[in-house]
């Protein structure tokens, strides 16, 4: 699956993802880096086909007004450090490909992945 990590999450997160076959980019990998607009991401997302995975709920409007990006992984966790926040990719990340197969928009919380309409 291809991923798009957003600014506010870990490098290590996209890093993770790779290792596990994914292709994934985080915003530093793109020419502006961590600057790069929500319309440059829904863009790159649209035409690559890549899922944004955000914190940002901007993109939630984004998506159910206008469509974009191509999918979403809203994170919806509250402050917690990177390394619980990776722990929950680590457990939830074959549900999370699954549920993306059937989806366009999924969020995961700390306690549970919703899989929204």
């Amino acid at each position: 699956m291809k991923f798009l990590v957003d600014a506010q999450l870990p490098r290590q997160l996209a890093v993770g993802l790779n290792w596990r076959g994914h292709d994934t980019l985080h915003t530093l990998d793109l020419p502006l880096g961590n600057r790069t607009s929500d319309t440059e991401m829904n863009r790159i997302s649209v035409e690559e086909q890549r899922v944004v995975i955000s914190k940002d709920a901007d993109f939630v409007n984004s998506f159910l007004l206008f469509g974009k990006p191509f999918k979403l992984l809203l994170i919806s966790v509250g402050n917690i450090s990177n390394r619980t926040l990776l722990e929950l990719f680590d457990k939830n990340l074959p549900m999370m490909v699954a549920a993306l197969a059937s989806y366009d928009f999924i969020e995961l919380t700390a306690s549970q992945l919703i899989q929204h309409r």
